[in-house]
């Protein structure tokens, strides 16, 4: 747990996206944040069709790509959604109700590590809206990434970690296979919310969520 009051998670500071809409979440609901142009948003949801997911990609070109390709695809199951994570997980989503949460390859903000999902206050926020005993998915090539990542998983957030290497041959984004392809080993951090976890945002819905 996150006991650093200078830095504590503020959410009633962030404003709602522009235009945005706040989603049905629906059962067996999972997140992705920064989904690229989707190849793994897409796998998942081919693949799992009684599973929903809700990819967030900020940036608008790889978006543009990923939401013409979903549409092509008819995925019901799949939500691309062009927004600031923050905010609109801030905005958008209630608490405990994630069935799972994919961080692949997120940015490694080498000139500004605080930057770091499990560096930011943000993270507990984040935690409170997934599920209890559910998990939280991080991948990485950046061994130092992995390795503080781990530390701050275990020691900061108290959450339960398997770590693995990703097999050779997976290839969940485009980003996994450049480097698997290169003969360098991705780091996966599969992180658990233990069952009686708790945030200082457990109860903390934003105005305008009708999900609660």
């Amino acid at each position: 747990m996150n006991t650093d009051k200078n830095r504590v998670f503020k959410p009633e500071k962030l404003f709602a996206p522009r235009n945005f809409k706040c989603p049905q979440i629906k059962p067996n609901q999972y997140l992705e944040i920064g989904t690229g142009k989707g190849m793994h948003a897409m796998q998942f949801a081919q693949e799992n069709p009684d599973k929903n997911l809700i990819a967030i990609e900020r940036t608008r070109v790889k978006f543009d790509v990923f939401a013409a390709r979903t549409a092509e695809l008819e995925l019901n199951n799949l939500l691309p959604v062009h927004a600031d994570a923050i905010p609109w997980v801030v905005h958008g989503i209630a608490p405990s109700s994630l069935d799972g949460i994919f961080l692949l390859y997120p940015n490694p903000e080498p000139k500004n590590a605080s930057q770091r999902w499990l560096n930011m206050p943000f993270f507990e926020f984040l935690l409170s809206r997934l599920k209890p005993l559910s998990p939280l998915v991080l991948a990485t090539n950046i061994q130092e990434y992995a390795d503080e990542a781990e530390e701050q998983a275990k020691q900061l957030w108290g959450l339960n970690v398997e770590r693995v290497n990703v097999p050779q041959d997976s290839a969940r984004t485009h980003f996994e296979v450049k480097y698997l392809a290169r003969g360098e080993t991705c780091h996966q951090l599969n992180m658990v919310k233990p069952k009686e976890y708790r945030t200082h945002f457990d109860d903390w819905v934003a105005p305008n969520n009708t999900q609660s």
